[in-house]
């Protein structure tokens, strides 16, 4: 009877478990685009959210309860704080890039944040002038998103192109607590059965099976951390430009960007206006020349055989007269 009572009790546990797991398991690391913009490198820590809405706090008040979405896992319908995920992506022309690459360093550990990776690189300016760009990816606390911005914004020669981008992870952070809330009930039946079992075998089986579990635990905690950390931390990329490289060209007065321009709008022209000739041509002169023509190769053929026909009769009738007698 004993047994009877183990083996039911360690069905119940399986029945639970698979309800708490009855949802998708994929990581919600993959739901995540990873950061875009202009760097040339990607971040190693958090993947930026790439659907476009309007900026808001890391953890809004605005209230969402298991109606908002069916993904709730059936928890009470308790108001949570919104978890949306905030970054940025900034490219700005600058007189220093070094001293400027310091400063957004600087910048972000004064904000509580952080660097995510650093470049300093040379480039060529149209001229050929050697000149260092850099990238950087820092992370500082979302509520101080717009202020990091106007901060690295400040001074700057022009600010090439700035965008936002936020993710709304509500649900799938609510979905997980339920999921883990679940996974716990689940490994506290499997522990008071393993604790009760005497057979090896049952003992083999409800400890197989809470390990499983357990892990199942730990792999929830830590997609529930990084959504945390990613909504509590917005990334900025940012693009430093040097100044040099869009400066005009110009020569004792003479500005050669100004005749290459010339020639480029001449050539389109040349090439607008023979596409259009080819156009005109295969589409309409073609066939009008060639109505022209066809009467004129009608006439043609039929002179060409009246022509041959005569000459064959000539030779006909040349063949066929005796010879002449000497």
């Amino acid at each position: 009877m004993k047994r009877i009572a183990i083996i039911s009790s360690l069905i119940a546990a399986l029945v639970l478990g698979a309800c708490a797991l009855s949802g998708a398991e994929e990581p919600m690391y993959d739901r995540l685009p990873a950061s875009g913009g202009n760097a040339p490198m990607q971040e190693e820590v958090y993947p930026a959210a790439a659907p476009m809405m309007p900026a808001a706090t890391a953890m809004a008040p605005d209230s969402y309860t298991e109606n908002d979405s069916a993904s709730t896992g059936g928890v009470s319908a308790e108001p949570v704080e919104r978890i949306v995920i905030q970054n940025a992506d900034i490219a700005v022309v600058v007189a220093d890039v070094e001293a400027r690459l310091k400063d957004i360093e600087q910048l972000a550990q004064k904000m509580g944040g952080f660097v995510v990776s650093s470049n300093l690189y040379q480039s060529y300016t149209s001229n050929y002038v050697e000149v260092p760009e850099a990238t950087v990816i820092i992370r500082v606390p979302a509520e101080q998103l717009e202020s990091a911005l106007e901060q690295i914004k400040e001074d700057a020669v022009e600010v090439q192109s700035e965008s936002r981008s936020g993710q709304d992870v509500t649900a799938e952070y609510v979905d997980l607590k339920s999921r883990l809330k679940n996974l716990e009930a689940a490994e506290t039946q499997l522990q008071e059965i393993l604790d009760s079992a005497t057979e090896t075998e049952d003992v083999i089986n409800v400890f197989n099976q809470l390990v499983y579990y357990r892990e199942q635990i730990e792999l929830v905690k830590g997609q529930i951390k990084y959504y945390e950390e990613a909504a509590a931390l917005s990334a900025i990329s940012i693009r430093l430009i040097a100044e040099e490289t869009i400066q005009p060209i110009e020569v004792a007065g003479w500005k050669p960007q100004g005749v290459a321009r010339d020639a480029i709008q001449d050539l389109i022209r040349f090439l607008q206006g023979f596409t259009n000739f080819m156009i005109r041509f295969f589409l309409r002169d073609l066939w009008e020349l060639i109505l022209i023509a066809l009467p004129f190769y009608v006439v043609f053929l039929a002179a060409r055989a009246v022509f041959r026909r005569v000459r064959r009769n000539k030779q006909q009738k040349k063949e066929a007269a005796p010879p002449a007698e000497k």
